[in-house]
């Protein structure tokens, strides 16, 4: 393992190609992060999935997958999870608690079952971000609740249940996304609220977490860094050690996405300058792809020591 890069990529399609292949054997990244343009059935994608374990000759190498469930369904081709939204778990947890646990647990069970069907050992879930009136819709019912008290019980449920499953999980959008007033793939959300407020509200639920990763939102905090999103601040990676108290690996979102204003190699440097241990490249595109895997170190002590933890809930 020590040979790999702190990277995480997507590929383009159902298979590898041969020039992806040759990718993945020089550049080594830590992860491969899939998506609905990867997954037709059930089993072509475990055949995908275990091409790229066959190339780093490791049965647990990690595969991720955004399934969240509602509108963030990327097994659509496979299982129907539309109507199941955190926000339909949000407010069982509230209106029938016992309800919600028989429900909730087999939800996530449902989906651990399809993840390891076909060779994915990672789910990006649960979104810890709250629900705020009048904030852009690109998280909305993504979120359990507008009350940090309620997301952080469920997450501490979501991590449980799929660590139980044998699958980890990575609380997101680090330290809070739901105050942005517009869509991070697009634009560069800016939240003026002060850290008191922040501590209490949105940075509530990520405290006390057993995730071993954690995926920053591309935000910016304008009274603690109003010069840099989260992913490239390195008062904002201290915070999140510091305050909110996250010792596990930290993973940026997706590179490619219109908040961060600078070049793909730029953008992977400031996020490893800032402190983040991976950075993630979602879109396939291998020129792209090239330049991260360039500017990406070889994974250091702390990520390989996070990675074995973790390994160990694989069984």
């Amino acid at each position: 393992m020590n040979n790999r890069r702190s990277f995480i990529v997507g590929i383009k399609s159902t298979k590898l190609s041969i020039k992806e292949k040759n990718f993945l054997k020089k550049y080594k990244p830590w992860g491969v992060i899939l998506f609905t343009r990867n997954i037709k059935t059930i089993k072509q994608t475990s055949k995908l999935t275990t091409s790229i374990k066959k190339i780093f000759n490791d049965k647990k190498y990690p595969i991720l997958i955004d399934q969240e469930g509602g509108r963030v369904n990327r097994l659509k081709n496979i299982a129907l999870f539309q109507n199941l939204t955190s926000d339909f778990f949000g407010k069982k947890y509230v209106r029938n608690f016992k309800e919600f646990l028989i429900l909730y647990k087999l939800f996530i069970d449902k989906t651990s079952y399809l993840l390891n069907l076909i060779g994915v050992n990672i789910n990006t879930i649960p979104v810890l971000d709250l629900r705020v009136k009048g904030s852009s819709n690109i998280i909305g019912d993504r979120s359990f609740s507008k009350d940090p008290k309620i997301v952080s019980k469920i997450g501490d449920y979501c991590i449980q249940f799929f660590h139980q499953n044998s699958i980890g999980s990575v609380i997101k959008h680090i330290p809070g996304h739901g105050l942005a007033k517009v869509d991070s793939h697009f634009y560069t959300p800016v939240v003026n609220k002060k850290l008191s407020y922040l501590l209490k509200n949105d940075f509530f639920p990520f405290k006390n977490k057993k995730a071993f990763f954690a995926m920053t939102g591309h935000i910016i905090f304008n009274k603690i860094d109003s010069q840099n999103t989260v992913t490239h601040s390195k008062k904002m990676i201290k915070l999140i050690r510091n305050k909110i108290g996250f010792k596990n690996i930290i993973i940026s979102d997706d590179l490619s996405m219109k908040s961060l204003k600078g070049s793909i190699s730029e953008n992977t440097i400031k996020t490893f300058n800032s402190g983040c241990n991976i950075v993630l490249h979602c879109n396939g595109d291998l020129k792209e792809m090239e330049i991260v895997g360039k500017n990406s170190p070889l994974i250091n002590k702390f990520i390989l020591k996070k990675t074995s933890q973790f390994y160990k809930i694989l069984g």
